[in-house]
């Protein structure tokens, strides 16, 4: 009968230590709580790119008067040729191509064609998953432009940079949850703007 009362006592005793570990306050519960907090910010950390990869990645083999390798007035045929993107749209007055990062985020490209069939206007949408990946990109499309082609003009929540050839719009075109920044790069001169 003895080692009924004693073991029923031990196990009274580990259930009432269990119990008194789990209490709101104690070590053990702030603990589990600290450890569940730690496990979802890397969650959130990994909603977004990193930002200025993005654009890096997105203006690759961009240079003076190009953007992905791409001018004002070259033929569709080298639009084929050199963009890495995904086909999606093919028309008489547009090429479109799109590209999603690990993070979900979508980049859409589309080369707008004039009525002689070159290309005349460059538009990038970048869809992003928050408010602070569009700030950020905002902030590093204005750094990376501004560095490019000088000081910009700041017409709320659009950018402008004239270029030689070009002038480059960033917009930010955020709507509610739908977040995200459009680019735009028209030839500059009149001459080229009557071809469109």
């Amino acid at each position: 009968m003895k080692p009924f009362f004693l073991h029923t006592g031990l196990y009274a005793l580990l259930f009432w230590s269990l119990l008194s570990a789990c209490q709101p306050g104690s070590k053990e519960a702030t603990d589990a709580a600290a450890d569940s907090l730690a496990l979802n910010d890397p969650i959130q950390n990994e909603l977004n790119s990193n930002q200025s990869q993005l654009l890096e990645e997105i203006f690759s083999n961009s240079t003076e008067g190009s953007v992905r390798g791409i001018s004002i007035g070259d033929e569709p045929s080298k639009v084929k040729a050199l963009e890495t993107y995904e086909m999606f749209e093919e028309s008489a007055d547009h090429l479109g191509y799109t590209h999603e990062t690990d993070q979900h985020e979508t980049i859409d490209i589309q080369y707008h064609l004039s009525a002689a069939g070159v290309v005349n206007k460059i538009e990038i949408d970048v869809y992003l998953n928050s408010p602070e990946a569009t700030k950020q990109l905002w902030e590093s499309g204005k750094n990376y432009f501004t560095d490019k082609y000088g000081a910009g003009t700041d017409q709320q929540m659009v950018y402008q940079w004239n270029e030689s050839t070009m002038t480059v719009l960033m917009e930010d075109v955020t709507k509610g949850k739908d977040f995200g920044l459009k680019f735009l790069f028209a030839p500059r001169s009149k001459q080229a703007l009557a071809h469109n």
